[in-house]
């Protein structure tokens, strides 16, 4: 124990995840002691990663304090804004700092060392976290000294060498059905990304060893030895303005980017949102913009909503700027590349960042621009593990440094758009397609008699055919990925559904499965019937891998066909290879799900055919229009970007709905007018505040149900002191999930901070045996 004056308060990057005190031992007094430094602190018999939240802390009335042990690095990876955020995510989650630090802090920054490396003397020695616990004080003022000269290291392991297992081919792998281990290899790494052979193993066990190296050999895996990244291997290269590959603004971009350069010399913060339609040249003012960000000696944030977006901003940045100091980073990369990626950002010069909204967690020193492409993207919304919404932390971290952020869409967030037409942020509008281009022609097409397994109707078929013919591309949309979403029963007259979900399990032809989306449930198929042990199934329905496979048939001979989604993008390479491959007109037809929606230039495609347009547009959300809207007008905004005309055929079953006259104009406006009044009619956000409390229990606990009626009866009354509206319990529209059934109350009010104060009550509510759950979900935007 400790008597010295001074104490720390540290937040645990572990279970419990609590915020502690500790004392300063005499012998580390000496040390700059800064928050967000990473530390190690007793708890119990254990040692734990902890980080430093507070420098100035007062030790708990009536406590002795435990002294810290020791530090894990002389100046801050992360700084003091990183624990700002921290703190801010906390209090606006109601989650504890260490939860939130566990989530945004890379792996290799949340473990302990094995040991500490010492070099004194003739030859380096180790000393053990055990050896340095019990070491005397004589002993620890010794290394205290050792530690401030930079004799001392955490091991924390750089330039050793581990092995990383990556997939070399795609579905369907030839493999024997009785191959189970090599199946199993394959499947984690198809559903897991690049790993490391030890954690593999660690996962599926050390019997599948054999099964990696009999792969190996198959070349159906790539295994590499990867050192561990150094500290800081280099701070990259000086920006040359002068190189820049930059394109001639044209006269609308030239006027935003007056504007917007005026804002980054300003030094001060700032919000704008740049308004343009599909094909304005967006991505041109981001690269003018970010050239003279750089230039300043400022980093920049580029943001996209999915990987594949992210990717063609990544190549096409390294065009532009081929000088510039470029990062690309997304939650697709291996742990080893995570890490190393949030180190070389801590250390670099001036770096253009780009990547999806976990990229805003990188320790970048001085950004002076945040760019959000596609601001309107649902995908800048994490809902799992750590609610958070990018654009928010956006706003913190660009009024933190007084930078300027910039939101971009042809199809802004009617929130967005309501505070830009309120005042609260400037507009900049980019009403001409680059090029003196016009918008496509869209047209709807009347599927009400169409056939389940015909996935295109012939109006479709017969275009797609004259554009092939005549040397164009074309692009299908279908939001659907697999072979078809139901296998039905023909005997039994039942659908296959998981077991933990009660929803229908979705064919992958390719990978021989049957897979629940939800909790990633498997079947092998072919298979028997659960219910009448019969394997009498008919596919119901149809997914982008059916479409292409359907689809060359029906189709000129020696048409090539890619397909862009979730399955066939999992390994980066070959994502990279189907952009790239598609713009270089290998192929004529580019198939995927609305991950192609959006920010992609192809100037060869003249049509556009949205397979099931309306698809979405009657969900039980109260932005199932917006999102129908802004994904129809999206993915129109891919044809007639080149030299030739562009035509849109969007199939939908009704086509008589007052929504699709907003959107064969393309009328944004007239849009929002429309969706704006029903929003205020009905109390939805931006006029108020929405909450959602998720709650879930165990299928095996019947009480579970009645809890939550009485729960819910007791919030309503304080609901109602407060001025707030509470709605429900009811069963969420995918009752059932991994297991647990899923309840949701929704809360309207004028503030957060009345909904996260009955959120609170809830959880004193809550009963300690830990079978239910409770989750609250600021300004939701999935509803399901």
């Amino acid at each position: 124990m400790s008597t010295g004056s001074r104490y720390l308060h540290t937040a645990v990057c572990s279970p419990p995840y609590r915020t502690l005190t500790y004392a300063v031992p005499p012998h580390l007094a000496d040390i700059s002691w800064a928050k967000g430094l990473r530390v190690i602190i007793p708890m119990g018999n254990s040692l734990r990663a902890a980080v430093v939240v507070d420098t100035n802390a007062e030790p708990p009335s009536g406590v002795e304090c435990k002294e810290i042990l020791w530090p894990l690095e002389h100046v801050p990876t992360t700084g003091e804004v990183f624990i700002d955020l921290a703190q801010n995510l906390s209090i606006r989650q109601m989650e504890p700092v260490g939860r939130i630090l566990s989530n945004i802090l890379p792996q290799k920054l949340r473990i302990l060392p094995k040991h500490f490396l010492v070099n004194s003397g003739s030859s380096p020695r180790i000393v053990t976290l055990k050896e340095l616990r019990g070491a005397s004080v004589h002993e620890q003022e010794k290394l205290a000294r050792l530690w401030a000269q930079n004799a001392m290291l955490p091991a924390t392991g750089p330039g050793k060498l581990r092995t990383m297992v990556s997939l070399a081919v795609d579905p369907p792998w030839q493999l024997r059905p009785n191959a189970k281990r090599e199946i199993a290899v394959m499947e984690y790494l198809f559903n897991r990304g690049t790993c490391s052979k030890p954690e593999m193993l660690a996962t599926l066990g050390k019997n599948v060893g054999p099964a990696v190296n009999a792969l190996a050999r198959k070349e159906m895996l790539i295994l590499r030895e990867e050192r561990d990244t150094p500290e800081c291997s280099s701070p990259g290269q000086d920006f040359s303005f002068e190189s820049c590959q930059l394109l001639c603004p044209s006269s609308e971009q030239s006027t935003a980017l007056d504007v917007l350069s005026k804002d980054l010399e300003r030094d001060e913060y700032c919000t704008r949102l740049l308004h343009g339609i599909t094909g304005s040249g967006k991505t041109l003012v981001y690269h003018q913009l970010a050239a003279r960000c750089l230039a300043q000696g400022k980093s920049v944030f580029l943001l996209a909503p999915e990987v594949a977006l992210a990717s063609a901003l990544y190549a096409s940045t390294r065009k532009a700027l081929p000088t510039a100091n470029v990062l690309l980073y997304h939650g697709y990369l291996a742990t080893a590349a995570r890490d190393a990626a949030f180190t070389q950002a801590a250390c670099a010069k001036p770096t253009v960042i780009i990547g999806t909204r976990s990229a805003l967690f990188l320790p970048v020193a001085n950004p002076g621009l945040y760019i959000l492409d596609e601001e309107h993207d649902e995908s800048f919304k994490q809902e799992d593990r750590l609610n958070y919404q990018a654009k928010e932390i956006a706003y913190f971290l660009a009024k933190y440094h007084k930078a300027l952020l910039l939101l971009g869409s042809a199809t802004p967030d009617l929130k967005t758009f309501h505070a830009a037409r309120s005042g609260a942020l400037d507009t900049l509008t980019l009403s001409h397609r680059v090029g003196g281009g016009s918008l496509p022609a869209i047209r709807l097409i009347d599927t009400a008699g169409l056939k389940a397994d015909e996935p295109l109707a012939p109006q479709s078929l017969d275009r797609l055919e004259e554009v092939i013919r005549s040397g164009g591309q074309a692009i299908i949309m279908l939001n659907r990925r697999g072979y078809a979403p139901l296998m039905y029963c023909l005997n039994c007259e039942q659908a296959v559904t998981c077991p933990h979900c009660r929803v229908g399990m979705t064919y992958h032809k390719a990978r021989e499965r049957l897979i629940c989306h939800y909790c990633g449930y498997t079947l092998p198929f072919p298979t028997f019937c659960p219910d009448c042990g019969q394997n009498t199934f008919v596919p119901m329905g149809g997914g982008t891998e059916q479409l292409e496979e359907k689809l060359p048939s029906l189709l000129p001979e020696n048409t090539s066909i890619l397909r862009l989604d979730r399955d066939t993008t999992r390994r980066q390479e070959r994502m990279d290879t189907i952009l790239a491959d598609f713009a270089a007109q290998k192929a004529q037809v580019l198939i995927g799900t609305q991950m192609l929606s959006k920010g992609h230039h192809f100037p060869e495609v003249r049509l556009v055919v949205a397979a099931e347009g309306d698809l979405g547009l009657n969900l039980p959300d109260y932005r199932a229009a917006e999102r129908t809207f802004q994904l129809m007008v999206q993915v129109s905004g891919r044809a007639g970007r080149g030299d030739h005309p562009g035509e849109v055929f969007i199939q939908t079953r009704n086509p008589g709905h007052p929504f699709w006259q907003f959107v064969l104009e393309a009328d944004y406006q007239a849009f929002y007018e429309r969706e704006i009044g029903l929003r205020e009619r009905f109390a939805y956000p931006p006029f108020v505040k929405l909450g959602l409390i998720r709650m879930n229990y165990p299928l095996d606990w019947p009480e579970g149900g009645q809890i939550i009626l009485e729960m819910a009866k007791t919030l309503r009354e304080a609901a109602k002191r407060s001025g707030l509206k509470l709605l429900g319990p009811a069963p969420a529209p995918l009752a059932q999930i991994r297991g647990r059934k899923r309840f949701q109350c929704l809360v309207k009010g004028k503030n957060w901070k009345d909904i996260r104060a009955l959120y609170a009550q809830a959880l004193r509510l809550q009963p300690n045996n830990g079978k239910l759950r409770l989750q609250l979900d600021l300004d939701p935007v999935n509803m399901l």
